[in-house]
């Protein structure tokens, strides 16, 4: 009988609660594993991205420049995107003047709302997922330990009726529930040391785009006020060359 306990004499064995209890811990491994994996290539693709386009803004050679090419290429990270609209603002003052109300308060004040709002955009972007992470490596366990618990109950409620009490009638029945918690503990583990990692790179990325955000923010409003010291026949040139940002901000 000793060669025929293990896992599948467990599922044999198991009644339909104890399944429910596995396939609900599979379920919560599929979609740790999934975000895992595709959280872990996007996170690597937009690091690269954001690297490359940070070299191309601080290496052009004005803003006008820049925002000739960000209408020629797709904007596929978030600083791209943090740049874009920020440009597009700047030029709807210069070409239209800031007349509605989202731009009450002159040009500074709507940059700061709208850089802001986009960081806030990002930061609810890239914590998608982490909530399904955090509650497999939370409960994974607490949901393992209820399916060893109720499996022993009936092993022992099993072992009783069939008056066999040794030990060796025990142990073995008792063993195999005790996989329950395995489960639970494999579940839960990659869950919680990704989440820690997912969390400490969305930091670190959302206090970079924090930087880029407010050096964006000082470009754009000392290049507007060199303008309108220049007067309204001056083409738009910012105050500050781009090139003098020669270190990338990545």
């Amino acid at each position: 009988m000793e060669n025929s306990l293990g896992f599948a004499h467990f599922l044999s064995q198991t009644d339909t609660l104890g399944r429910i209890v596995l396939l609900l811990l599979l379920a919560l491994s599929v979609a740790s594993w999934y975000l895992i994996v595709t959280k872990a290539l996007a996170n690597y693709l937009a690091g690269r991205r954001a690297e490359a386009f940070l070299k191309q803004f601080w290496a052009a050679d004005s803003l006008q420049d820049l925002s000739t090419a960000l209408r020629r290429q797709p904007v596929d990270n978030a600083f791209a995107e943090l740049a874009r609209e920020a440009l597009e603002a700047a030029h709807d003052n210069h070409q239209h003047g800031l007349q509605k109300l989202a731009a009450a308060g002159g040009l500074g004040e709507f940059l700061t709302r709208l850089l802001r709002n986009g960081i806030d955009q990002e930061a609810m972007r890239v914590e998608r997922g982490l909530t399904v992470m955090a509650s497999a490596g939370s409960a994974a366990p607490y949901i393992g330990l209820f399916g060893t618990v109720w499996g022993i109950y009936h092993a022992l409620v099993n072992i009783g009726l069939a008056g066999q009490g040794t030990l060796d009638k025990v142990s073995g029945p008792v063993g195999e529930a005790l996989i329950m918690t395995a489960i639970g503990l494999a579940v839960a583990i990659p869950a919680v040391l990704a989440y820690n990692a997912f969390n400490r790179r969305n930091r670190v990325w959302l206090a970079k785009l924090d930087a880029f955000a407010h050096d964006l923010y000082t470009v754009l409003t000392v290049g507007e006020k060199a303008n309108s010291s220049a007067g309204a026949g001056r083409p738009l040139r910012p105050a500050v060359k781009l090139e003098q940002r020669a270190v990338a901000k990545g």
